[in-house]
């Protein structure tokens, strides 16, 4: 297979960072596994053996989580990162987990702001409504 050209291998690392931060924010994060990442909480922290903890570990942070998946693309996907062969793929892993975790911090960020401007409407809105209450009283 012909190596890609260099914006053709940059989209393509855009774009393959999308799934593999998904995927790691929601198998780390998200209510839907809620129970399976507080299994591996717990057996992170309680298990007798040094690889147990590991092992469990992986599956509560995002960043750890996101370099198996970002194999297991590589793997699906056989993308390569400037050199053809092993170099490309150590290249592209990386920059895939580190572009991954930028789109995870960037929707943390997204997702406090949300929450701050959620909680500023709410306190503007009972002040609104504390006069009328008065009013009434």
């Amino acid at each position: 297979m012909a190596m890609q050209s260099l914006g053709a291998q940059l989209l393509t690392l855009i774009i393959l960072a999308l799934p593999i931060a998904c995927i790691a924010w929601t198998v780390t994060h998200e209510e839907v596994l809620h129970e399976v990442h507080e299994y591996c909480v717990r057996r992170s922290e309680r298990s007798r053996h040094f690889l147990g903890r590991k092992f469990f570990y992986l599956f509560t942070c995002e960043y750890c989580f996101s370099h198996y998946v970002t194999i297991l693309v590589l793997f699906v996907t056989r993308f390569q990162l400037l050199y053809a062969g092993w170099r490309g793929y150590v290249l592209a892993g990386f920059a895939l987990v580190w572009i991954a975790n930028v789109y995870m911090s960037l929707f943390v960020r997204l997702r406090l702001d949300i929450k701050h401007e959620n909680k500023e409407i709410a306190k503007v809105e009972r002040q609104l409504e504390e006069p009328q209450v008065r009013k009434r009283a």
